[in-house]
């Protein structure tokens, strides 16, 4: 369960921004949505789902781009740039693109996540310093890193390496570690590395593989980002592939029957290479035998998305995972996917602890019966700094013109304007000048 995520220092965020996943005290109602989790006779509070709202260009995929560069730099182990021309977050793999472009002096970047994973509160942060914007040659150093589990220090990097009693880590460190610690630590010292993370490195070979092993399975398994609209994908593989066989699954075609396809089937075709998989629409035509076509010839673009991002759900539900993700309705229809957050808010259902965080530009989901304040959040933009800013409804007070009351309409107050996060757009004197000149140049 995550419960809150920062960055700094990340595209168009110069200053932190907080991303917090954790019920303010100011929300009453709606306890639904509050999912809680008991460490050690204290108990955690974290929200099921939040929704973020802002114009175009604003900054909102930035939030989920910075999520998504922090969990591949912390599994790849490095700052180091890499090749993969197909990863459409660019930042992943050229670490170059990350630093706010405004920005004339080098200034740190800066990471921290915290989430409770396996009946553990996990605190991860990580400070790197990569030179500016698109400064390819820049020798880039790991400032600091620092890992707390259960609020206790594990070890804090920061030029120099110390460490914490591990009381709390003692069932995962490494065999025979008591015997060896002095030899353990004196040897993590001498051999930092400034552009590896310790975490993934020494920490992990010296002093606990199983710790790193939570900390990791909950990043590749159950924290999902998709930083873009067409790098949605299946989450399931296919256990023993054969080429060229179509795989229908029976839960995907129940759920996609409830949205709407009823004359044909959905399947997966994996081609020559096993990692590649295509949708197909599977068709019986009487006695026939089944014919089949690529579902991108056939099915509407919703169907297609909907598909893509429908196991991810359900494997967010099933394992208590974190979907982020962004333009989730689009082009998929508002009720889809409000139908979602309903079972999310439904603890009946949602026993795992499954959320959901997406950007969408309808305003239906500005409702007072559907989302909390503190699950409601904008992203704006300054016309001077060009510089992003992240806040929530629940910042707003609750009486006053830019009140956000419990029985506030905040549709129409935001379509107002008085939560900011919007923009006024009049197209109407270009296109008054392109009539009166009969041509578009």
């Amino acid at each position: 369960m995550l419960l809150e995520f920062r960055a700094s220092n990340y595209k168009s965020f110069k200053d932190e921004f907080v991303f917090s996943l954790t019920p303010t005290a100011k929300q009453k109602g709606l306890d639904y949505s509050v999912m809680k989790t008991v460490i050690d006779k204290k108990e955690y509070t974290g929200l099921s789902s939040a929704v973020i709202y802002g114009p175009n260009a604003a900054g909102k995929t930035n939030i989920i781009g910075a999520m998504d560069t922090f969990k591949t730099i912390i599994l790849r182990g490095d700052i180091r740039n890499v090749s993969d021309a197909n990863e459409p977050n660019t930042a992943i793999r050229m670490l170059e693109f990350i630093p706010n472009n405004k920005m004339s002096v080098t200034l740190p970047v800066g990471f921290s996540t915290t989430f409770i994973e396996d009946e553990f509160l996990v605190e991860y942060a990580l400070s790197i310093d990569i030179g500016r914007f698109l400064e390819h040659e820049y020798r880039r150093i790991i400032l600091s890193e620092t890992l707390k589990v259960n609020s206790e220090l594990v070890f804090v990097r920061n030029g120099d390496l110390k460490f914490g009693p591990f009381n709390v880590i003692q069932n995962f460190l490494v065999n025979a570690f008591a015997e060896n610690a002095a030899g353990a630590f004196a040897l993590a010292k001498a051999n930092l590395n400034d552009e590896e993370l310790f975490l993934m490195n020494g920490f992990k070979t010296m002093f606990s593989s199983k710790l790193v092993a939570l900390i990791t399975d909950w990043l590749e398994k159950k924290f999902m980002v998709s930083s873009r609209t067409n790098s949605a994908y299946l989450i399931r593989k296919i256990s023993t592939p054969r080429e060229k066989s179509i795989y229908v699954e029976k839960t995907l075609n129940e759920a996609v029957d409830c949205f709407g396809i009823k004359a044909n089937a959905l399947g997966s075709v994996l081609g020559r290479d096993t990692d590649g998989v295509t949708l197909y629409s599977q068709f019986r035509n009487g006695s026939e035998k089944n014919k089949t076509i690529p579902a991108e010839l056939f099915e509407s673009h919703g169907t297609i998305r909907f598909v893509n991002m429908f196991p991810l759900m359900a494997n967010a539900l099933a394992n208590g995972g974190t979907l982020v993700i962004d333009d989730a309705d689009t082009p998929i229809h508002p009720m889809v996917l409000m139908n979602i957050v309903n079972i999310l808010h439904n603890n009946d259902i949602n026993i795992n602890h499954a959320q959901l965080v997406f950007i969408t530009h309808n305003p239906i989901f500005l409702n007072a019966n559907l989302f909390r304040r503190d699950e409601i959040m904008f992203v704006e933009r300054d016309e001077k700094s060009h510089l992003s800013t992240l806040y929530s409804l629940a910042d707003f007070d609750n009486i006053g013109r830019t009140s956000a009351g419990q029985g506030e309409d905040y549709m129409k107050n935001y379509l107002a304007g008085r939560y900011g996060a919007i923009k006024d757009i009049d197209f109407a004197p270009i296109f008054e000048r392109i009539a009166d000149s009969g041509h578009y140049m």
